[in-house]
C-alpha cells in the first residue's frame, strides 16, 4: 500500500524570492508577488505580514493598496523561476525516497509529494521521517504544512485545508470527511456551485446520490472523491534527474517554421558535441522538446542506430520527421522555447576525430535512420535462433546496423520466403509411394497436382523439448508453377495414414 506524503510550500513564490535574495533590502517589510491580468496586476502570493494586514491571493493590487495604508514590496511573477527552484527542492527531497512529484496545475505548482512506502524505516518510522523533513525544511526557511496518507488527494487535502497531520492506514474517509470540497481540488466554480446546494463538506457530498451528481457535475466530481478515499488510483509523475547533456534555447518571438526548428535542433546539438566527445560518447537517442506559448509541450524523439555527435545527422533525421508530421505538429501561436536532450548514449571510438557528415548512402545505419522517421515505425529484422525447427529458427528483433556473425550456423536447404505462421494441414493426399513426396493434394480449397518435388529433409524435434513426431519436408512445384514448402509428419502405418502440412510458399 502506498503511503503519500504531501508538502504544501506556504507563499512559495514568496519564499523562492526571499531565499534568492529578492528582496533583502527591505525583510522587515509585507512582501507579495503579482501576476498581470487583464484586469491588472493581482495579487497571487503574499506572506505572513501582508496576510495578517487582511492581503489575500487573487485580489487585485490596486484594491489592497487602497485598502490598507502600510506599504508592500512587490515583485513580478515568475512562474518559471518559481518551478524551477520546486524542481531543485525535490531532487533534494529524493533523500527520503526515490519518489517524488511535484504539484500539478490542479494543486496549484507549491508543493510536492513524497512516496514513502518501504523507506521509512530507514529513519525510524513515518513519524520520524516527517519529523526530520519537518526540521529540514525550517532550518532553510521554506515555511511548508506536510500531511501523510494513503492517497495523494488525501494528503493534499490534509496539507493544503486540514492544517496537515499523519493519518493511519485505511482512514483517509474519516480524515477528509469535515474538511471543505474545495480541498477535492475542483474548479472554484464547481465548489461554489456545491456549497448552494448544501454540500460543503466532503461528508456531504460522500453522503449524497451519486447518480445526480454525475448527471450534473460530470465524471470529474466522482474522480477526485474516488482518488481521495483510494477507491481509484492516482499514479504519481516522478521529477526527473537532470540529464547530463542537455540545452535549451528560448525565442523572444514565437517560431512555428520547420526549418527554424530543424536549424535551432541543429546548433543546440553542435553546442552538446563537445562535452560528448569529452566523455567519450555519442548519443543513441534525443528528445526534442517544443513549448508552445500556452503552455503545452510536444517532444519527438529521435534514434540512432549507431552513438552519433553529427550535428548533420541530428537536422537530416528531424528534417524527414516533420515533413512525416505536417500539420499534426500543431504549433499553435508558435513556440517560445526548443530544448535538445540526449536521452541514451553510447560509447565512440577514439579514431573519430571529426564531426563530418557521412556521404549519403555511406552505411546501412544511415539508411535504417531515415526510413524509421520516414516510415514513423519501428524498423525490425530477423534474428536466428539456435533451433532446427523453421518455425523456432528466426524471430524478429529491432533493427541494427551491423548484424552479428553467424559463424558456426549449420548450412541449411533453401528456405521459403514466406513462412506461414502455422502450418495448414493438406487434404486429400495421394503419395506414390508411404515414403516418398505427394502426388496431388488439396490446400486452401484448390487442388494442386505436383509436376516436380524435392526432398527429404528430414528435422526431428528438439530433444530437450516435449518428444515430437519427426517431418520430412518436401519443396514441390504445382503444375501452375507454384512452389510450396510441404512436410509429411510422423511415418505412416496400417492403423494411422500419413499427415501432410504446408508450411511455406516459395513464390
Amino acid at each position: 500500500m502506498p503511503r503519500i506524503v504531501s508538502v504544501w510550500l506556504e507563499h512559495w513564490p514568496v519564499t523562492r524570492l526571499r531565499r534568492a535574495g529578492a528582496s533583502s533590502a527591505r525583510d522587515d517589510g509585507p512582501m507579495v508577488v503579482a501576476a498581470m491580468e487583464a484586469s491588472g496586476l493581482r495579487l497571487i502570493a503574499v506572506d505572513a505580514q501582508a496576510r495578517a494586514l487582511g492581503l489575500e491571493p487573487g485580489e487585485t493590487l490596486a484594491r489592497a493598496r487602497a485598502r490598507i495604508g502600510t506599504p508592500v514590496s512587490v515583485h513580478p511573477a515568475d512562474p518559471e523561476a518559481d518551478a524551477a527552484a520546486l524542481h531543485r527542492l525535490c531532487l533534494w527531497a529524493k533523500r527520503y525516497t526515490s519518489v517524488v512529484a511535484p504539484y500539478g496545475r490542479a494543486e496549484g505548482h507549491d508543493g510536492f509529494f513524497l512516496d514513502i512506502a518501504g523507506a521509512s524505516h530507514l529513519f525510524g518510522g513515518e513519524a520520524q521521517l516527517l519529523a526530520d523533513l519537518t526540521r529540514r525544511l525550517s532550518e532553510g526557511a521554506i515555511p511548508a504544512r506536510i500531511a501523510l496518507a494513503d492517497t495523494p488527494a488525501c494528503a493534499f487535502a490534509l496539507a493544503r485545508h486540514g492544517g496537515g497531520g499523519l493519518v493511519a492506514p485505511g482512514g483517509n474517509a474519516e480524515a477528509l470527511w469535515t474538511l471543505p470540497v474545495s480541498a477535492l481540488r475542483l474548479d472554484p466554480a464547481m465548489a461554489q456551485a456545491l456549497a448552494r446546494l448544501g454540500l460543503r463538506r466532503i461528508g456531504d457530498l460522500a453522503a449524497a446520490p451519486r447518480a445526480p451528481l454525475a448527471r450534473r457535475f460530470g465524471e470529474t466530481l466522482l474522480l477526485r472523491l474516488d482518488q481521495a478515499v483510494g477507491h481509484r488510483p492516482e499514479p504519481l509523475v516522478c521529477t526527473e534527474d537532470p540529464r547530463e547533456f542537455e540545452a535549451v534555447r528560448g525565442f523572444l518571438e514565437p517560431i512555428g517554421r520547420p526549418e527554424t526548428i530543424v536549424a535551432t535542433a541543429e546548433r543546440l546539438m553542435a553546442g552538446l558535441a563537445p562535452r560528448l566527445e569529452a566523455a567519450g560518447l555519442g548519443a543513441r537517442a534525443v528528445r526534442l522538446s517544443l513549448t508552445r506559448v500556452d503552455g503545452v509541450v510536444r517532444t519527438l524523439d529521435l534514434g540512432m542506430s549507431l552513438p552519433t555527435r553529427c550535428p548533420a545527422q541530428i537536422e537530416r533525421l528531424l528534417t524527414l520527421r516533420l515533413d512525416r508530421l505536417g500539420p499534426a505538429l500543431d504549433a499553435g501561436f508558435g513556440f517560445e522555447t526548443i530544448g535538445l536532450a540526449v536521452t541514451a548514449t553510447g560509447t565512440i571510438a577514439a579514431r573519430q576525430g571529426m564531426l563530418v557528415e557521412a556521404p549519403d548512402g555511406a552505411g546501412a545505419e544511415h539508411l535504417g535512420d531515415a526510413l524509421r522517421q520516414r516510415l514513423g515505425r519501428r524498423m525490425m529484422r530477423l534474428g536466428f535462433r539456435a533451433s532446427h525447427l523453421p518455425e523456432r529458427a528466426e524471430s524478429a528483433e529491432p533493427w541494427r546496423a551491423s548484424l552479428p556473425a553467424q559463424a558456426g550456423r549449420p548450412a541449411l536447404l533453401p528456405r521459403p520466403l514466406v513462412l506461414l505462421g502455422r502450418s495448414e494441414a493438406a487434404e486429400d493426399v495421394i503419395a506414390l509411394a508411404p515414403d516418398g513426396p505427394p502426388h496431388r493434394f488439396r490446400w486452401r480449397r484448390r487442388l494442386h497436382r505436383v509436376a516436380h518435388a524435392d526432398g527429404p529433409e528430414r528435422i526431428a524435434d528438439e530433444w530437450w523439448q516435449a518428444p515430437g513426431p519427426a517431418r520430412d519436408y518436401y519443396v514441390v512445384e504445382d503444375e501452375g508453377g507454384r512452389r510450396l514448402w510441404v512436410y509429411r509428419e510422423g511415418f505412416p502405418t496400417r492403423e494411422t495414414p500419413a499427415r501432410w502440412f504446408v508450411h511455406g510458399l516459395f513464390a
